[in-house]
C-alpha cells in the first residue's frame, strides 16, 4: 500500500488514499461526460475506508443511485461512488502525482468517441511556454506555475 495525497484544485479539499496499485481506467459513459464535461474521466477505484478526507468534500447527487464528491468553491470534481458500493472511484487529476497511475482499461465504451482515442499524434504545445498564457501569469503573480 503506498499512501496518496491528493484535492481540488484551490487546495479547500484534500484526501489521502491508500493505493495498492496504481492502475486507473478511463469511463466515457454519458453521466462523467457531463459531469466533468469532458470526453472521458479517469478514475482509480479504492475501498471507501482507504481514504480519509482531511476536509469533507460537497456531494453531488447525479443520479438516483449514485453521487459526485466535488469542491464547490473552484469545481473541481473528484469522483464517484454508488450509493450501496463499497468502493470510490478519486479522479487521477485530483492526485497530487497523477502520472503514477496508468490505464488499464475503459468502462462506458457505448459512448466512447473514437476521433479523441489517441491524440498522440497531434501537435503539441507546452502551456509554460504558450506567450499567451506565460505572460498572463507573469502578470498576475511575477512567475510562471510548474506542475503543482
Amino acid at each position: 500500500m503506498t499512501a496518496m495525497s491528493g484535492g481540488c484544485q484551490c487546495g479547500r479539499i484534500t484526501y489521502t488514499a491508500e493505493v495498492e496499485a496504481m492502475e486507473g481506467y478511463l469511463c466515457h459513459c454519458r453521466m462523467c461526460q457531463r459531469a466533468t464535461g469532458g470526453v472521458s474521466i479517469a478514475f482509480v477505484n479504492l475501498p471507501k475506508d482507504s481514504v480519509v478526507w482531511h476536509r469533507a468534500p460537497d456531494w453531488y447527487a447525479s443520479s438516483p443511485i449514485a453521487k459526485r464528491p466535488f469542491c464547490s468553491s473552484c469545481g473541481t470534481p473528484l469522483g464517484f461512488m454508488f450509493d450501496d458500493g463499497e468502493n470510490i472511484d478519486l479522479t487521477v487529476g485530483s492526485f497530487d502525482e497523477p502520472d503514477r497511475f496508468v490505464p488499464t482499461r475503459n468502462f462506458g465504451i457505448e459512448s466512447r468517441h473514437a476521433a479523441w482515442e489517441d491524440t498522440s499524434q497531434l501537435p503539441g504545445v507546452r502551456a509554460d511556454e504558450w506567450e499567451p498564457t506565460r505572460s498572463r501569469w507573469i502578470a498576475a503573480t511575477g512567475r510562471v506555475p510548474g506542475r503543482d
